[in-house]
């Protein structure tokens, strides 16, 4: 287990439309004996179109937050957004490797930044720093109905020398720690194709195309879920499922889940702690039978109204089933 300080920056889209993002990776990084210290004053990233815009802005925007860290004298800086994580990385880079870059980046910052800040993603953190073995000793309750397919995304591991984390065509990360947890995982071949990213506005038809692509794949390889470490993918699979469904005929009802929720339920931490309650498809149905670790053996799944009893009398300890709040969220989805 670590007993480690991290500058955390969660970024836009996790205070709003990915709070259960954030929420359940505050849950999970306390559990696993992480600090994590605000950045503070943070603003955002610039993160994807920044960029397409004006490259030093872009890397200003970006450097702004990393000085801040620097100034917080906090080594590491970890977000759970790839696209926060890739445009820190973009500005370090840039800035350390290119003095003429880095003095036009500075000359717009009231806080200079001088490079002395590891950006990490928050799955690396617990991936590296902590570890598989780690995580499955903090495991006290088992998912036997979780068929999972771990989706990366384009660019959490991606350009390689930059990402510098995981196997860019083939990562294994999540893959792993959700392994750690007792989870079935499944061999996914569209682990880092792309979704369509946040071109869901401009480009609307696109995303949906690519999306169906991913959700087929996911029904291909046997999964009930998918697993993922990015809240655009998240979005985007969540989200626009039943539009994809209306626009290509399709009739997919496939839980899209953050990594850190899945860990967190075999940790033992109720639906609600973990922001499950927040998503348009809902997974009740797949984190039902979940039972304490060791009881695989025991009696069937507990029935719906001793659920309900359970719930009201024991104020939700661990490991106990889901309360009337997740029997509600249920009925309500159907």
């Amino acid at each position: 287990m670590i007993e480690k300080e991290y500058a955390y920056y969660a970024g836009c889209s996790l205070e709003g439309t990915a709070s259960s993002y954030d929420r359940s990776i505050r849950v999970i990084l306390k559990a696993l004996g992480a600090t994590l210290r605000e950045t503070e004053d943070w603003s955002c990233c610039g993160s994807t179109p920044a960029h397409a815009m004006d490259h030093v802005l872009a890397g200003a925007l970006a450097a702004r937050n990393l000085a801040i860290v620097e100034r917080m004298e906090t080594a590491t800086l970890t977000t759970p957004c790839p696209s926060c994580l890739s445009a820190f990385k973009k500005a370090h880079a840039k800035v350390t490797q290119d003095k003429a870059f880095s003095d036009e980046v500075n000359q717009l910052l009231d806080l200079p930044y001088k490079g002395g800040v590891k950006a990490k993603s928050t799955l690396q953190v617990i991936y590296e720093d902590v570890g598989p073995d780690a995580v499955t000793s903090k495991v006290t309750t088992v998912l036997p109905d979780l068929k999972a397919a771990c989706y990366y995304g384009c660019i959490l591991s991606r350009p390689p020398k930059l990402a510098a984390f995981d196997d860019p065509e083939n990562p294994v990360s999540m893959d792993r720690l959700l392994a750690a947890c007792g989870v079935d995982v499944r061999d996914f071949v569209f682990k880092t194709e792309c979704c369509g990213a946040a071109f869901g506005v401009p480009k609307k038809e696109m995303v949906l195309r690519l999306t169906h692509k991913v959700l087929t794949m996911v029904q291909d390889c046997g999964a009930n879920c998918v697993v993922v470490a990015c809240p655009l993918c998240q979005q985007n699979l969540d989200l626009r499922q039943a539009q994809v469904n209306r626009a290509m005929g399709s009739s997919f009802s496939i839980p899209i889940l953050y990594f850190s929720q899945v860990l967190g339920l075999a940790f033992g931490f109720q639906p609600e702690e973990l922001g499950l309650d927040k998503h348009i498809v809902s997974a009740d149905a797949l984190i039902r039978s979940r039972r304490p670790k060791g009881a695989e053996d025991a009696a069937p799944p507990v029935k719906e109204k001793a659920r309900k009893s359970t719930a009201q009398g024991t104020a939700g300890k661990p490991g106990d089933a889901p309360g009337a709040e997740g029997t509600a969220s249920a009925a309500k989805e159907a």
